[in-house]
């Protein structure tokens, strides 16, 4: 192994952590502020690219919360779930209802705009991301 695959694996192992930090990060602030869902998931396939990249695609693969297509499936799922609440108080679909919740004196503000925003993040990170490794994977294969 060469000293700069070396270190890139070593500057691999902390990226990896912040990249996916710093797509939560987005994902959540995406309610007031550029960002969400879309973009967050975008984050952690770079994310997941770039451990492919410096590792290798199964390696990349294994360090998904699970399979890209279970990933996909349960963003889809959760997205479509989030316009369930509106439908059972008479309202359109994902017409996104807020609540506010009082938390150790801090006043939070609580929607389902959270929950299909974590379902696009989870359909980004497993469509995009699955195939972004199969490529990687695919190209391997030819070296």
């Amino acid at each position: 192994m060469t000293s700069r695959a070396h270190m890139a694996e070593i500057f691999m192992r902390g990226l990896y952590p912040l990249l996916l930090i710093a797509s939560v990060v987005i994902l959540f602030r995406g309610h007031n502020a550029p960002g969400g869902g879309f973009i967050g998931g975008l984050m952690a396939v770079a994310a997941s690219a770039s451990y492919a990249l410096v590792f290798n695609a199964t390696n990349a693969l294994n360090r998904l919360p699970c399979a890209p297509v279970r990933l996909a499936g349960i963003g889809i799922l959760l997205a479509l779930l989030s316009g369930v609440p509106a439908i059972s108080q008479g309202l359109p679909y994902l017409t996104h209802p807020w609540w506010t919740i009082n938390l150790f004196q801090v006043e939070l503000a609580a929607s389902t705009v959270m929950l299909f925003d974590l379902g696009v993040y989870l359909a980004v990170w497993g469509t995009i991301g699955g195939s972004c490794l199969l490529l990687i994977h695919s190209i391997e294969g030819e070296a």
